[in-house]
């Protein structure tokens, strides 16, 4: 039996990852602020991660075979989970983001090499604490902890870089509601001149992802993201069908989104002025089998939206 920590993981594909661990025989510990409780049969510590003298109390003298670290956004975090761990655990599982390569604008879908955490500079002084201030460079909070986790000594980690996620009925993000609403209404979706596609996952592979990670022995940074791109008019085709299916398109008869240019800062979510494809190449040769994103995206359309399959 796997001892296993799981930090924050209170909603969506946490919750998820939790249940599979329990079902696979797992000891599970859930590190939150006790704002959730953790699924039945998981031992609940409250303690807040920003806060080092309280997560070394409520750890105790616990220690674990693995840690997934859901909720590290800063370097900050990085570098206390890093200093409270140390010796206390084998392997480091972080989740982290496809915004570490906001910089990396390439037509084809880019590899883990794209951004090496070894060579991103780290600066701790930087307003963290902020929550506008950390919402506004999340890619960049994301690149700095993971540089934190990769510097010497070793530490051993893993830096599990996710696209973006749909699906569930709770998916909390509001993201396709945001399009089904403009489609019913025939109000326009705001795209910069030339919109970029990006690579998506669905909720229940996400966690499927992390809970074969968990098991694995490999360290470094990983994508994970389902087969094939996506660009912003196909998804929204699929939320059209998905309103169309369920017999509830606001009387728009399969009416089809609007998009018009609008400005850098009032673009709708999944307009991208850059690529974000992310080739998954390596966690495939791993051994994880991933589904075609175009496969599953009518189901997370109609589930997110509560209409009939």
């Amino acid at each position: 039996m796997r001892e296993v920590c799981v930090i924050g993981g209170s909603r969506y594909f946490g919750k998820r990852l939790i249940g599979r661990l329990l079902s696979a025989g797992d000891r599970v510990t859930v590190v939150n602020r006790g704002s959730a409780a953790p699924p039945a049969g998981a031992v609940h510590l409250v303690a807040d991660r920003d806060d080092e003298g309280s997560l070394v109390r409520a750890l105790g003298s616990r220690a674990f075979d693995v840690v997934v670290d859901q909720v590290c956004y800063t370097p900050v975090q990085a570098q206390i989970a890093r200093r409270v761990f140390a010796g206390r655990v084998r392997r480091y599982v972080m989740t982290s983001t496809v915004e570490v390569y906001e910089y990396e604008d390439s037509a084809d879908p880019v590899g883990e090499d794209a951004v090496d955490p070894r060579t991103v500079p780290v600066d701790p002084g930087l307003p963290w604490g902020d929550p506008e201030f950390r919402d506004a460079h999340y890619g960049e909070g994301k690149r700095q902890a993971e540089a934190v986790f990769a510097a010497e000594p070793a530490f051993p980690y893993v830096a599990v870089r996710v696209a973006h996620v749909l699906g569930g009925a709770d998916d909390f993000t509001g993201r396709l509601a945001h399009y089904a609403e403009r489609i019913r209404s025939g109000e326009p979706v705001a795209v910069p001149a030339v919109n970029r596609p990006a690579t998506y996952i669905h909720v229940e592979e996400i966690a499927d992802f992390l809970a074969w990670a968990v098991g694995e022995e490999f360290t470094g940074p990983v994508n994970a993201a389902s087969h094939g791109v996506l660009g912003l008019e196909e998804l929204c085709e699929a939320v059209s069908g998905g309103l169309v299916a369920g017999g509830e398109d606001g009387g728009g008869g399969g009416r089809a989104a609007v998009f018009r240019v609008g400005p850098a800062d009032g673009l709708s979510p999944f307009a991208f002025t850059r690529s974000y494809g992310m080739d998954n190449g390596r966690a495939t040769r791993l051994g994880f089998t991933f589904t075609r994103t175009r496969d599953w995206l009518p189901h997370a359309v109609t589930e997110t939206l509560g209409t009939p399959h």
